[in-house]
C-alpha cells in the first residue's frame, strides 16, 4: 500500500478531530496503524479487518486512573463490538482465569458489523480474569482482561 505525505497528514488529522487514540487501515496483506496517547493499554493484534468508532470521552479518562491501583495489565478492546470467549456457544472458550497463553494465541472473538475479529495476545502471561461475560457488548476501550505478563 503506497500512501504519500499529504495522505499520512490527513490521517493524522482525523485521528486529532475524532479523539482516536488507534487508527489501523489493512489492505490486504499491508496493514498501517497510527497510535497516539500514553495511556495504560496492552498491545493487542487483530487478525481481520474492521472499522474504528471513536471512543466515548468519559472512558478513555475513567479507565486509565485505576490501572495504576490494580496488579496486573489490561488488555482492552479496540474497537466497539460483542464480546465472545469463545469460537462457538457450545464451545471451550478462548482463555479462563489461571491460564496461560502464548503470543499468537487467541484470546477472544469482538464481533463488530458482522465480522469476527479475533483478537491475538502479543506477549505470553497468564489470564488473571476475565473481565466481560461472553456475549456483551463492549465499548473502545473496555477491559476483557487483568493479565500477568510472563
Amino acid at each position: 500500500m503506497e500512501i504519500d505525505l499529504e495522505q499520512l497528514r490527513n490521517l493524522m488529522e482525523a485521528l486529532n478531530e475524532f479523539e482516536l487514540s488507534e487508527l489501523e487501515i489493512e489492505q490486504g496483506q499491508e496493514r498501517i496503524v497510527l497510535r497516539r496517547g500514553g495511556g495504560v493499554v496492552a498491545p493487542v493484534a487483530m487478525t481481520h479487518a474492521a472499522s474504528i468508532a471513536p471512543p466515548p470521552p468519559a472512558a478513555a479518562g475513567a479507565a486509565a486512573a485505576p490501572a495504576a491501583q490494580e496488579d496486573g495489565t489490561f488488555i482492552t478492546s479496540p474497537f466497539v463490538g460483542t464480546f465472545y470467549s469463545a469460537p462457538s456457544p457450545d464451545a471451550d472458550p478462548f482463555v479462563s482465569a489461571g491460564k496461560n497463553f502464548s503470543a499468537g494465541s487467541t484470546l477472544c472473538i469482538v464481533e463488530a458489523m458482522k465480522l469476527m475479529n479475533e483478537i491475538e495476545a502479543e506477549f505470553s502471561g497468564e489470564i488473571l480474569e476475565v473481565l466481560v461475560e461472553n456475549g456483551k457488548p463492549v465499548e473502545y476501550g473496555d477491559r476483557l482482561f487483568r493479565v500477568k505478563k510472563s
